[in-house]
């Protein structure tokens, strides 16, 4: 197989439309509009159907609806329009309907810039939308993982009934870098026997997030339940690079580990014992791997984001005050290079 150019947001969409996305929604933001663009224009070569709609709002309810009729739905935004689409994002996971969600990041809040940044963790990972629910997110590294984790992304949508949401940033999405553009192998999932795709021959199927008998609303929030402790048991992913004996592991997901594991080698070059702890799911969080690191050494962490400090919290709740967890970051759509980072370590150390 031969690598392939291509910018990030393209790698996603062909990515979709490989793996038998046949809707996609969407409304135009800066640094994602590669993604409708490319959909607009290879979706219908393969019998799908593209809309570019009047608001995030009509995107979300769009996808909603195709969805619903059991067809493979994509939408994809940037972070405030992201913020559009959270009611649509809580009653698509308070109905159980599968769809995938990107958000391309840029620098906030407000309307903030164009600029990649790190700043919609919170909004992702705790749940941006109203009710007691969780999205499976994935944060890619590199344009292979944009292109692995879009068919992940579209498998696990249908396996546990739920959204995906993929976190990148404009860093990853601007960008371009080869990578091999791996084949997508269907695996077995679910029927979709709760499609609303007609009803001839059966019975009548119901979807809904709008539940008013006594009880049925708690009973549906903990089958939801249910399915978040699966995903935490079964579907937690991550890279972790010379953490066994390190003096100090640095933490950070996304175009901050691109950036970190410069500054991680060069350390290392240099004798020192630092290593890398790449957390690949954002939820399912990888607690219980980053607890055993805190205990079976003296090491401290150090977690690095485009932000003022949000996954910092996650890892300082699985560390769980058994070593000291530093933050080092930058806000508002600022990058940092590794030498910011090296001279981080370097005090630290």
């Amino acid at each position: 197989m031969k690598k392939i150019l291509m910018k990030g947001n393209e790698a996603i969409a062909e990515a979709a439309v490989t793996s038998e996305c046949r809707f996609y929604a969407g409304y135009p933001i800066t640094p994602q509009n590669e993604i409708p663009e490319y959909m607009s224009e290879h979706l219908s070569e393969v019998g799908g159907v593209f809309i570019q709609a009047e608001s995030e709002i009509a995107a979300i309810n769009m996808v909603y609806g195709a969805s619903a009729a059991g067809v493979r739905a994509m939408t994809s935004s940037s972070s405030p329009g992201i913020s559009l689409k959270q009611e649509g994002i809580s009653f698509l996971a308070g109905a159980q309907l599968p769809a995938v969600i990107v958000n391309i990041q840029r620098g906030g809040p407000g309307l903030g810039n164009i600029s990649g940044s790190q700043s919609d963790y919170f909004q992702t990972v705790k749940g941006g939308g109203h009710g007691d629910y969780r999205l499976l997110v994935y944060a890619p590294y590199n344009l292979q993982e944009m292109w692995d984790l879009t068919m992940l992304a579209f498998d696990k949508a249908d396996e546990y009934r739920n959204p995906v949401m993929l976190l990148g940033d404009g860093i990853l999405g601007q960008m371009m870098e080869p990578f091999y553009p791996t084949p997508y192998v269907r695996p077995k999932l679910p029927e979709k026997t709760w499609a609303l795709n007609g009803c001839a021959g059966r019975t009548p199927n119901v979807i809904k997030s709008l539940y008013m008998g006594d009880g049925e609303l708690e009973q549906s929030n903990y089958q939801l339940k249910a399915k978040y402790d699966k995903m935490k048991k079964n579907d937690v992913l991550y890279d972790e690079t010379d953490t066994t004996d390190a003096e100090l592991i640095v933490v950070a997901f996304g175009s901050a580990a691109r950036i970190a594991f410069s500054a991680v080698k060069q350390m290392q070059k240099e004798g020192l014992k630092v290593g890398l702890f790449r957390p690949i799911t954002l939820f399912p969080f990888p607690e219980v791997r980053l607890k055993e690191l805190a205990e079976a050494g003296r090491c401290r962490f150090l977690t690095i984001e485009l932000n003022n400090g949000q996954m910092v919290e996650d890892v300082r709740l699985a560390v769980n005050g058994k070593t000291a967890v530093e933050f080092y970051g930058r806000p508002g759509g600022a990058i940092m290079n590794a030498e910011e980072i090296y001279e981080v370590i370097k005090k630290l150390l």
